[in-house]
């Protein structure tokens, strides 16, 4: 019986360490990957749409206008989708994606779960596109303003409308401005949410981080 107790407590100990020792290769990969750029060349225009990115130290995501360079989001977002109807008034969009289950349980750090952490971490293809309605942003705090050619803002519009899934429901959100949409594609811990944002953005073509896990590794591009 010693023995069992004796054995089951190094399985144990071995596991914790591997646990511990993965979490960190994670964050350092994670660190590297956001330091490397992507279309290093790219620098701001003169002139052209001004798009926002923005954090709220778990979730990132893309501000854009509702209608601009020939892109208009009424299609998608729209007032009977809110839970206050008035706040479509706004004239900007914030976009985010991520997985359900951590996007409708987690709006701050306050409310992450070591749970839903890891069941999103192992994959999941339930995924959310979130929509806020809001007014043009300032570029204050983590609220960062980006100018973008009108053939750059397109690439962008048709990544996150390419991440829409086709016929999406939509479903309230936190408050009265915002509202979710079925998403496409699959959520893990290498395609998080702030993944999509590095990813938008460099399809765009704005010079941001390789892979962009953590708000962090977006957020200082910027």
């Amino acid at each position: 019986m010693r023995l069992n107790v004796r054995l089951a407590a190094l399985v144990a100990r071995r596991a914790l360490l591997a646990l511990v020792g993965l979490v960190l290769a994670y964050g350092g990969a994670g660190m590297i990957g956001g330091a490397v750029p992507v279309n290093r060349d790219w620098q701001a225009p003169a002139q052209g749409v001004t798009i926002w990115v923005e954090s709220n130290g778990v979730h990132t995501g893309i501000v854009v206008p509702k209608v601009a360079a020939g892109v208009d989001w009424r299609w998608l977002a729209r007032p009977e989708h809110l839970a206050d109807p008035r706040y479509a008034r706004h004239d900007h969009l914030s976009f985010g994606w991520g997985e359900r289950a951590f996007y409708l349980e987690t709006p701050t750090w306050a409310d992450v779960k070591l749970a839903t952490v890891l069941a999103a971490a192992l994959g999941s293809a339930q995924t959310l596109v979130h929509v806020d309605h809001v007014p043009r942003p300032s570029s204050t705090g983590d609220v960062r303003a980006i100018v973008v050619t009108p053939e750059q803002y397109r690439r962008l519009a048709g990544y996150i409308a390419a991440t829409v899934a086709p016929g999406a429901r939509s479903y309230r959100g936190y408050y009265g401005y915002d509202a979710f949409y079925d998403g496409t594609g699959r959520y893990s811990a290498v395609r998080t949410c702030n993944a999509w944002t590095g990813a938008a953005l460099a399809h765009a073509g704005v010079r941001v981080g390789w892979w962009t896990p953590f708000p962090a590794t977006v957020m200082w591009w910027f």
